[in-house]
């Protein structure tokens, strides 16, 4: 499973975290906010089956 995050810092306040099932839905809204922020791609690997 994979999925984008999107995390906008802002003066004085805690870090706004967005998730993205798409990269094209992670660009675009990074590509719309201003200030600093952070685009990080996160893969799951708990598709591990224990027989």
């Amino acid at each position: 499973m994979m999925m984008w995050i999107l995390t906008v810092y802002s003066e004085g306040k805690i870090p706004a975290l967005f998730e993205y099932n798409t990269e094209k839905e992670a660009l675009d809204a990074f590509n719309k906010v201003k200030g600093c922020k952070i685009l990080s791609e996160v893969i799951y690997y708990n598709d591990t089956k224990i027989s």
